[in-house]
């Protein structure tokens, strides 16, 4: 019988059982980058962060009182770490860092599957598309951003991602609203 994951968390905090925490890194690493990558835009970023989360996750098992489900309490600290990794970033070495403004993020859409048809013009348009979307991402608060990942990707409800930001429904909702308001207009345009 495999267990839940709130009694693999259970087992890591009680017992520091290895291979409930090995289990618990197997079901959700993938889910834990593509969120973290979702928020950072970087690939080494997000590896970093989502194998911090885990050691976390290790560390602070005890602390998991059932109270929430367990992908909630573990998106919350992901989702924080993302964000005060976000906050700590200079803003001076991230526009020194960058492409010029306006410029597509080529090392973000290499890594998008090409078109199913081997066709040159849908495949330009689509790097177009994918640039003015990440450009219109870039202009998110991280609020906005996370709250948009966590529906989106991860399909929470207005609740569980309210728990995992550590807000009301109503500011997650005020988020999303917002997010996707900007989204809309940024895209509209050109």
């Amino acid at each position: 019988m495999e267990l839940s994951d709130e009694a693999l968390c259970q087992r890591v905090g009680a017992q520091r059982d290895e291979d409930a925490f090995e289990q618990l890194v197997e079901r959700h690493q993938r889910r834990a980058y593509r969120v973290a990558w979702s928020i950072l835009c970087d690939a080494d970023e997000a590896e970093d962060l989502s194998q911090e989360a885990f050691l976390r996750l290790f560390e602070r098992a005890s602390s998991f009182d059932g109270r929430s489900r367990f992908s909630t309490w573990f998106h919350r600290i992901l989702v924080n770490l993302c964000l005060d990794h976000r906050r700590r970033r200079q803003s001076w070495l991230r526009r020194w860092l960058a492409p010029e403004a306006g410029a597509p993020r080529d090392d973000v859409l290499e890594r998008q599957p090409a078109p199913p048809e081997d066709d040159p013009p849908a495949r330009v348009a689509r790097k177009q598309l994918m640039a003015k979307a990440w450009q219109a991402l870039d202009r998110l608060s991280p609020q906005q951003r996370a709250a948009l990942v966590l529906q989106v990707e991860e399909d929470l409800s207005a609740k569980e991602i309210a728990g995992v930001l550590e807000c009301s429904e109503a500011t997650v909702r005020v988020h999303l609203h917002r997010g996707v308001s900007m989204l809309r207009k940024v895209l509209a345009e050109g």
